[in-house]
Formats: C-alpha cells, sequence, structure tokens
C-alpha cells in the first residue's frame, strides 16, 4: 500500500504536491507543512497527539514496473482539521515537551 500523498496542509491550506520538501507527515499520514509543524503545532499532531516525519517523495519517473507517480498518483482529496484552535494548541503545550517516541 502506497502512501496516500495528501494534497494539502491540514492547517493552513497550503498546497503540497507530491514532490515538496515542506510536507511532513504523522504516523497515520496526517498531512501539514514544517512551518506549521515547527511554529504552531510544535512537533505535536493536533489529531494523534504524536510527532512528524518528512514525507517521502514518490518518484516521478518509473524506475520499477508500476511504481511511480503515473502508476499511484496522490490524492486529490482536500483534508482540513477537526479541531478548534484552542483545542490543538492545548494539547500541543500539554505534549510538546515529551519526545515523540515517548509519547
Amino acid at each position: 500500500m502506497a502512501l496516500d500523498l495528501r494534497p494539502n496542509c491540514e492547517f493552513c491550506d497550503i498546497d503540497l504536491p507530491p514532490h515538496s520538501m515542506a510536507a511532513r507527515i504523522c504516523t497515520y499520514e496526517c498531512t501539514f507543512c514544517c512551518e506549521c509543524v515547527e511554529t504552531r503545532l510544535h512537533n505535536v499532531c493536533p489529531n494523534c497527539g504524536g510527532g512528524f516525519a518528512p514525507r517521502p517523495i514518490r518518484p516521478a519517473q518509473e524506475w520499477r514496473a508500476g511504481l511511480s507517480l503515473a502508476h499511484r498518483p496522490p490524492s486529490i482529496q482536500r483534508h482540513t482539521l477537526n479541531y478548534d484552535l484552542a483545542d490543538i494548541a492545548a494539547l500541543s503545550e500539554r505534549v510538546r515537551h515529551i519526545p515523540p517516541e515517548q509519547r
């Protein structure tokens, strides 16, 4: 199963194309831009409380049969947050001092 490669930051809604080096994901593939992860979320996913990692880049060229953007295109479904800003800030404040691997 390939990653969903969601097209936008769930916080600020900036476009994050498949080749974006600014995309960050949590273990559930919640997707945010590096700016929001660092300055607003403080490396705390507002959905699950986990940390973030850079989203891998899916090869545009087919180096192996059937494995490329052409064969496994990114998602076109945009996602937005399910929580209000106060709730997101409270969760981030509560867990941001705990390293992601210990949450």
